[in-house]
């Protein structure tokens, strides 16, 4: 079984393998004519259940042909233009690359004599992004495996410096369209159901800095702990960004942390056209930002920033055998000290071959792209009298839903809007994505690739469309 160990005697096999690898995928790539094809649970389950785990190949040619039809003939491919369904992007080429290296020579960045130049690449990469950012020169921060886990160590960070030893007083305030995970974070971090307040939103489904300040108040009044204001550069479900100066400048007036959720939004950050958007971000004490959305990286590609380094020691602990105390007066750089994770990827190196060869300018174009692309998008669906478009997009995303002229009942609309999601799924055509406004049932389209044209969003508007009158015809025949 050595003659699989990567090393100096199995680098022509290594060759080989990962090259049959590579020469698979692309040929997947190159003859995905759609971004899924559309088999169920039922039809997929069996074929891997039926595979016996305690019976090796022991070839990965005949591996790799397993794999083909277990995974890459039905894989969601997002690389196609017509997935417009989560926050899911199409990757670049020399971040593929990254991967591929730092997969192979498998550092772990968790301290200096497991990484050497990968802990310096990754502290370039950190100091890049806050100078973007415009944090100011303390500021600092690491790689994450997600938004979820950024938010999480970013809530971490605002308990601590709220200084208080009652838990149960603390409050985070945040839109009512917020990610999910600020609701997780405060569980994980022990405070009360009660500690997440939500702040409506306006039109444009942006925080009310009116209800904001008005929270905040009754929070002081009532002896209550305002710990940290989250918000949002690109929500989840609307893409849409916080009013952030305003909500810097009540924070700064109620001694309130500001987190910046930047998950989405942070490709911006490179935008050549559109960086105005996320003015304010700057005054953030913490910032989230996920370069596997916006900035066309593999997952997972990560990073919470601060503006103060010295708030990253809440999140440091010391062992003998990893990190000892001594070696922070030998000034040796271990990134443990400032994560949650302790064995970590070299996610980094991603970000940094990216930039090494397209730029940020490079980088920055893409995204315009996709938001240019929502604007025209926005108003294809708000010419259409087949649909509802809630907002005009901030970024790239556009949520909107079926109206057929000749049904009144909303209920029914719901189930004709959920019945032309599925069936687009199933058809594999296309795939789209869906959530609620005002409690009825919406479809989502979230544009990521500049591949995607206006002609595929018409295109995808039609089928929708055709199911949904499917639908409704059916339901009349099984009416009458």
């Amino acid at each position: 079984m050595r003659s699989h160990l990567l090393n100096d005697t199995t680098a022509e096999q290594y060759r080989r393998s990962v090259t049959d690898g590579v020469e698979r995928v692309a040929a997947k790539l190159a003859a995905t004519d759609r971004p899924f094809t559309g088999i169920t649970v039922d039809a997929l389950s069996p074929r891997i259940d039926g595979i016996d785990l305690d019976r090796p190949l022991h070839d990965t040619t005949a591996v790799l042909d397993e794999l083909e039809d277990v995974y890459l003939r039905d894989a969601i491919y997002f690389h196609h233009p017509r997935y417009l369904a989560h926050l899911n992007c199409p990757v670049v080429i020399p971040a593929v690359l990254g991967e591929a290296v730092l997969s192979a020579v498998n550092s772990s960045l968790d301290t200096w004599d497991q990484s050497a130049g990968g802990t310096l690449i990754e502290r370039k990469l950190i100091d890049w992004t806050t100078a973007r950012i415009g944090l100011g020169e303390n500021a600092d921060g690491v790689f994450t495996s997600g938004g979820t886990q950024s938010n999480l160590q970013a809530l971490l960070l605002a308990r601590e410096e709220a200084k208080t030893d009652t838990l149960a007083k603390l409050r985070i305030f945040a839109s009512e369209v917020s990610h999910f995970s600020v609701k997780k974070s405060a569980k994980l971090l022990g405070l009360g159901q009660d500690a997440v307040v939500s702040i409506p939103v306006d039109h444009d489904k942006r925080m009310q800095t009116v209800a904001l300040a008005r929270e905040l108040e009754r929070c002081a009044q009532d002896g209550l702990v305002p710990m940290a204001v989250v918000a949002t550069a690109g929500t989840t479900d609307f893409g849409s960004i916080d009013p952030l100066p305003e909500i810097a400048e009540l924070c700064e007036q109620f001694g309130t942390w500001m987190h910046v959720d930047a998950a989405y939004g942070c490709g911006l950050l490179a935008s050549l056209k559109h960086r105005d958007r996320i003015s304010g971000i700057e005054r953030a004490d913490s910032v989230t930002v996920d370069y596997h959305k916006s900035f066309f990286q593999p997952v997972s590609s990560s990073a919470v920033l601060v503006r103060d380094a010295a708030t990253l020691r809440h999140a440091t602990y010391h062992a003998e055998y990893l990190n000892p105390r001594r070696m922070v007066e030998e000034r040796i750089p271990n990134q443990v000290d400032k994560s949650l994770q302790t064995t970590r990827r070299f996610d980094a190196l991603k970000l940094w071959m990216t930039l090494r060869t397209m730029g940020a300018d490079g980088i920055g174009q893409l995204f315009d792209e996709v938001c240019d692309l929502a604007r025209e998008g926005w108003k294809l669906i708000a010419a259409d009298p087949r649909f509802d478009v809630v907002v005009q997009p901030s970024l790239s995303t556009l949520v909107f839903r079926y109206i057929p002229a000749a049904v009144t009942d909303p209920a029914e609309i719901d189930r004709a809007n959920l019945y032309a999601r599925k069936a687009l799924f199933a058809s594999g055509d296309a795939i789209v994505a869906g959530t609620k406004v005002g409690g009825r049932h919406y479809l989502k389209f979230t544009l990521l690739n500049p591949e995607t044209q206006a002609s595929d969003i018409a295109a995808v508007l039609d089928l929708i469309a055709g199911h949904a009158e499917q639908y409704l015809g059916e339901s009349l025949d099984r009416a009458s």
